[in-house]
C-alpha cells in the first residue's frame, strides 16, 4: 500500500529554484509515460484478486503526490470509510473461499454482499537532507486498525457430485451470513525519490505487504491481506504557486505472493491515481480525485475454485485542503470522497477519506537588509 502524503510544502516556497538535477528527471518521465501508455492500450480482458479484494487502497495517492518535502520526521493520519456492495460470482467467490461450498459442489449462487469499514490509517516518514541519485529520498511506514464488517444473504442452487452409482444430486439451500472484527492490520513499509524541476516534480516509489494484521480465511470479514505484496511504480506532479493550478497522477503494479492458508495466489494489479486542484489562496484548494484499478493477469494456485472473471474498478469525487499553522510544525487537512463505478466481478460502492498531517514547516525567506544611506 502506498504512502500517505502530505506534500502541500511547496506553498511555503513559492519561486524557489530546481532543488535536483534536471538529468534525474528522465527516469520518472519514463515511469509516468510507461503507466499512461498501459492505461491507455489496456482491454477489459482481466482478473478478479481473491475475495475481490487487492492489497492496493485505490485512493491512497492523490493532489501533490510527487512534491518534495521538508527533511525531517512526519506523521500522517487518515480516517477510511468505506462501504461496498456485490453480487454473482464475487459474492459466490466469498462462500467459496470461507468453505461454505464444498469441492465436490458445482454451485450457483443469486446472492448480495455488503460490507461496511472504518479504519485509521498511521504513518510516520522520515526524508532524508542528504540527495540520494540528486533526489530527495524518504522512508515510511504504515499501520492499520479498524473495524469492518460484512453481511452475504441470498440463495445457493446447483448439484452435488456423489461416487458411483449415486452420482449428481441437484440441491437448493438459503444462506444469510455475517461477522465482523475490530483488530490491527498489515504492515506497509515504503521507501520514495523525488526530484524537482520548476513547476515539473517526479517520483518512484517501492512499498509491500507485510502479513501480520487480522486474518481468517473462514471469516467473511478481514483487515489483513492474508498474504504478502510488493508494488512499485511513479507519478508527476505540475504545480504552479503563482496560477494555483496542479494535477498528480500516480501509477504502479502490484506483485501478489501465495496465501498460504488458501494456495491462492492473486495475479498482477495495474492502478493509477489522480488529483487535481486549484488552489484560491496559499492555505486553501478544491479540486476533483479519482482512480482507475485493474487486474492484469490471471489469478492462480490449487485453491482457486472460481476461475479467471474479469475485474475492473473507476473513483471519482470531489476534494478540499488546508495547511495551516501547528507551532513551528506545518499543519494539513485534506478531505475527499469516491464514488465508485464501472465495477466488474469486485465489490463498489462509496469511501471518505479525512486526513491530517503534522511535518516540518517550510524555511521563513530571509528578511531583506535595510538599505543603509549616507
Amino acid at each position: 500500500m502506498a504512502p500517505m502524503l502530505c506534500a502541500m510544502r511547496l506553498l511555503a516556497a513559492t519561486g524557489r529554484s530546481s532543488q535536483f538535477g534536471r538529468s534525474r528527471i528522465r527516469c520518472g518521465r519514463a515511469v509516468l509515460c510507461l503507466g499512461l501508455l498501459f492505461f491507455a492500450c489496456s482491454t477489459s480482458n482481466s482478473r478478479a484478486d481473491e475475495e475481490g479484494v487487492s492489497f492496493w487502497l485505490p485512493g491512497i495517492f492523490g493532489s501533490l503526490a510527487a512534491v518534495p518535502q521538508q527533511p525531517g520526521w512526519s506523521l500522517s493520519t487518515t480516517y477510511y470509510h468505506t462501504e461496498v456492495s456485490a453480487s454473482g460470482d464475487v459474492a459466490r467467490a466469498r462462500e467459496f473461499e470461507i468453505g461454505r461450498i464444498p469441492g465436490n459442489v458445482s454451485a450457483s449462487l443469486s446472492a448480495n454482499l455488503n460490507a461496511t469499514g472504518d479504519l485509521a490509517l498511521v504513518r510516520p516518514s522520515y526524508v532524508f537532507a542528504t540527495p540520494v541519485l540528486g533526489g530527495q529520498a524518504s522512508v515510511g511506514v504504515m499501520g492499520i486498525y479498524g473495524r469492518t464488517s460484512t453481511s452475504l444473504a441470498g440463495t445457493l442452487s446447483g448439484t452435488i457430485t456423489l461416487p458411483p452409482p449415486i452420482g449428481s444430486i441437484p440441491f437448493m439451500r438459503s444462506d444469510s451470513i455475517s461477522d465482523s472484527v475490530t483488530s490491527v492490520g498489515d504492515l506497509y513499509p515504503n521507501f520514495t525519490l523525488r526530484w524537482n524541476a520548476g513547476v515539473n516534480n517526479f517520483m518512484t516509489y517501492v512499498t509491500g505487504d507485510i502479513p501480520v494484521g487480522a486474518y481468517d480465511s473462514t471469516r467473511l470479514s478481514n483487515i489483513g491481506l492474508g498474504h504478502g505484496a510488493i508494488d512499485a511504480g511513479g507519478g508527476y506532479t505540475y504545480f504552479n504557486p503563482q496560477t494555483g493550478h496542479e494535477f498528480s497522477a500516480v501509477t504502479g503494479f502490484t506483485y501478489n505472493f501465495n496465501n498460504p492458508t488458501t494456495n491462492y495466489q492473486s495475479g498482477v494489479d495495474w492502478h493509477l491515481d489522480w488529483g487535481a486542484s486549484q488552489f484560491l489562496s496559499k492555505q486553501f484548494s478544491v479540486g476533483l480525485v479519482g482512480y482507475f484499478y485493474d487486474q492484469v493477469s490471471g489469478d492462480s494456485g490449487s485453491g482457486n475454485r472460481v476461475g479467471s472473471f474479469q475485474s475492473r474498478l473507476i473513483g471519482l469525487g470531489p476534494q478540499m485542503a488546508f495547511l495551516f499553522p501547528v507551532g513551528q510544525m506545518q499543519g494539513y487537512l485534506n478531505v475527499k470522497a469516491y464514488k465508485e463505478f464501472d465495477a466488474q466481478n469486485r465489490p463498489d460502492g462509496w469511501n471518505a477519506w479525512v486526513t491530517l498531517s503534522i511535518s516540518p514547516a517550510a524555511p521563513a525567506a530571509a528578511a531583506p537588509r535595510p538599505m543603509i544611506t549616507k
